[in-house]
């Protein structure tokens, strides 16, 4: 599956209750030897009452997180066709998120928005996440600097600026994912802003590298963007993929709507899974 360009291996555990090691995950994510993707999704029985599913996220490198905004939209789609209606919940690591589906397109609730220093969490006290301290390059000429930060079920660093295209995020992204100020390592984005309704962002994904899109991003950009007066609380993010729609609601809760398509069925190779580490 994938939702902008941001694709899924997407397993059903729900009948086997499948567990994956770091290794095996790698081994199916790699795009020259396995089957690639940006993220492993395993579906799993929920575990509280009123969810639909509970779904299980592994960045490409093995690790797993706690949100995927991309994935939600994607997994919603599939539960709304396999369960012949336009309304799910699915339960996350991050919380329950409610999902309204409508043909080719989801809305998810994504919760709300933690702006507190440790709920990011950063490594050192900041009284104000709007613009922490933080810069790449010279001092007296910084490259990048004074990124907003945000958790939205992960932890995002969002840096402005006046021309997107005029800045590496490869060459700087794995760098400031793994700063010391993130302990728990962070998505960088770059953010520029078309209008008060528009906002151009490319990518750095924790542990997953560039992406087209990164639903989790888009939000985090939405937010941030209309907290520093940038833009309204309803705004179009314009990823390589493609668009997401953002309204940040009066009751601090999220909603973001795009895309999802299933690209196609099938099975995982027995040697992807018989890797020494895999747990089963």
């Amino acid at each position: 599956m994938n939702g902008l360009g941001n694709d899924f291996v997407v397993i059903d555990g729900r009948q086997s209750g499948l567990r994956l090691a770091p290794a095996t995950v790698r081994a199916i994510a790699d795009r020259q030897t396995g089957i690639g993707c940006d993220q492993l999704i395993v579906l799993e029985r929920p575990r509280a009452d009123g969810a639909d599913i509970f779904m299980r996220i592994h960045n490409a490198e093995g690790g797993e997180v706690d949100a995927c905004g991309n994935a939600s939209r994607c997994v919603a789609g599939l539960l709304a066709d396999e369960m012949g209606r336009d309304h799910v919940v699915i339960q996350t690591n991050a919380g329950l998120l409610s999902a309204e589906v409508d043909g080719g397109s989801a809305s998810v609730d994504m919760g709300r928005p933690r702006f507190g220093w440790s709920d990011i969490p950063l490594s050192e006290p900041f009284a104000d996440t709007t613009g922490i301290e933080l810069q790449i390059g010279p001092i007296d000429a910084p490259v990048l600097h004074t990124p907003s930060v945000v958790n939205v079920g992960n932890p995002h660093a969002i840096f402005w600026v006046d021309d997107l295209d005029a800045h590496d995020l490869e060459r700087f992204g794995p760098l400031l994912e793994n700063h010391p100020i993130f302990p728990e390592r962070a998505n960088i984005s770059l953010a520029q802003i078309l209008s008060p309704e528009r906002i151009r962002v490319r990518v750095w994904e924790r542990g997953a590298g560039l992406t087209l899109a990164c639903g989790t991003a888009a939000c985090a950009v939405g937010v941030a963007a209309a907290r520093k007066g940038l833009t309204g609380r309803n705004v179009t993010v314009e990823l390589p993929g493609g668009p997401l729609q953002i309204e940040w609601r009066a009751d601090d809760h999220i909603i973001m709507t795009g895309a999802w398509t299933l690209d196609g069925p099938g099975e995982i190779p027995e040697h992807l899974l018989a890797v020494p580490e895999a747990v089963r």
